[in-house]
């Protein structure tokens, strides 16, 4: 790689709230949470709920120290799956640990979205909020190990 790698911050657009204090191993689907965004940023919002699923990028700030990040590890903990580099799973523990997640929007009251499926706990730092875009956030012809399935 040329050059330094670069410094960057991130600006808390919102908070999740929906009483989940650790990381259930399964069942986020039907948990409903509330983003409640910034007030300053309640605008930003407009016309989002005209869409079905949004998608939620967050910081998993209970993730891991810095520095205690793996760089291979079993998926899901189970040692009967292969030992793969951190970036091929979706593990909390990473160098950055930011989270995405695509999630039904149920409604929106002002600065308020209500969501479900939302795999992060109360008080989970939102950093960016983008809409889902049929076609464009779907890969048709996507490819994954066969591990994968057994997860």
């Amino acid at each position: 790689m040329t050059g330094e790698l670069l410094d960057i911050s991130l600006r808390v657009i919102g908070i999740v709230r929906n009483g989940i204090k650790q990381r259930p191993e399964l069942g986020w689907e039907e948990i409903v949470s509330e983003i409640v965004v910034d007030s300053r940023l309640t605008e930003a919002l407009d016309g989002l709920e005209e869409f079905s699923h949004i998608i939620v990028i967050y910081w998993m700030h209970r993730a891991s120290a810095p520095g205690q990040v793996p760089t291979k590890i079993h998926p899901r903990g189970r040692q009967e799956l292969p030992l793969v580099g951190i970036f091929a799973t979706r593990a909390p523990y990473r160098p950055n640990p930011v989270g995405e997640t695509t999630v039904r929007l149920l409604e929106r009251q002002g600065n308020i979205l209500k969501v479900e499926g939302l795999d992060a706990i109360d008080g989970t730092p939102v950093i960016d909020i983008k809409p889902y875009i049929p076609g464009r956030d779907s890969v048709t012809e996507a490819k994954a190990p066969s591990w994968v399935t057994k997860l």
